[in-house]
């Protein structure tokens, strides 16, 4: 599974992407979890936003969050089906900045991590979904998942499923929640193309969430065939939990 991603590009280099009004000043980030405030970017009165939200969704319904299952991600093929997701697909839907994602992957008895990230340089965007939660003491919640999909050919070799990735030109149509329905939305959940990424071995260090630096995206001798092209995988697999899906 995959739970870890990276934002490394400047604060207003990554604005003038995305496009929001706000200026946002914020250090580097090489090893992003769960739980953490992650940056987004959502539509608010016709313009787009950038907003802090916890990574890990809570539904406005839950009643308890500490006792709630962690939804960091969403799968592409249920977001509008599952009562946790399916009205933050019709209503709140984002996307989650990025430059770069890591992924863990078995080969023989070794495990060990890979930094995924566009071959051509530059930032992505995650498909992602946005909830709001209210307490009963007034208390409130702002809480995000990244959808996922199917692992394009390429990133099989590493891992089963992979972050939807979303192009610039389909910004506007995903956020726009008003015009474009969840249906027509959830044609945009497609596996990145083949030649969009590429990926290579990292440190184990990325394994504490604690060790966030620069370092933990240096490329590091191999410890098994690289990723270009598919080769056998050993995995163990885990039941699925239908409360959150399977992770990345």
């Amino acid at each position: 599974m995959c739970g870890r991603y990276a934002i490394t590009t400047a604060p207003e280099a990554m604005r003038q992407l995305f496009d929001y009004r706000e200026q946002p000043n914020f250090p580097p980030r090489y090893n992003i979890a769960p739980t953490q405030p992650v940056p987004v970017v959502r539509l608010a009165q016709g313009a787009r936003q950038f907003a802090l939200l916890r990574w890990g969704l809570v539904p406005a319904w839950v009643k308890d969050p500490k006792s709630f299952s962690l939804l960091h991600v969403a799968r592409a093929e249920s977001v509008n089906d599952k009562p946790a997701f399916r009205n933050a697909m019709r209503r709140r839907r984002c996307l989650l900045p990025a430059d770069g994602f890591y992924e863990w992957s078995e080969f023989g008895e070794r495990k060990g991590p890979f930094f995924i990230r566009p071959k051509a340089g530059g930032m992505i965007a995650f498909a992602g979904l946005w909830e709001t939660w209210m307490g009963p003491n007034g208390e409130e919640l702002e809480s995000v998942a990244i959808i996922t999909t199917p692992a394009n050919r390429r990133l099989g070799a590493i891992a089963e499923r992979m972050p939807a990735i979303l192009p610039p030109e389909s910004f506007d149509l995903w956020l726009d929640c008003g015009k474009v329905d969840a249906m027509t939305a959830a044609a945009f959940l497609v596996p990145a193309a083949e030649a969009l990424l590429e990926a290579y071995p990292v440190s184990t260090a990325v394994n504490r969430t604690a060790n966030d630096s620069p370092e933990l995206i240096a490329p590091v001798s191999p410890q098994a065939p690289p990723a270009s092209e598919p080769v056998p995988v050993k995995r163990a697999r885990k039941p699925a939990d239908d409360r959150q899906g399977s992770l990345f």
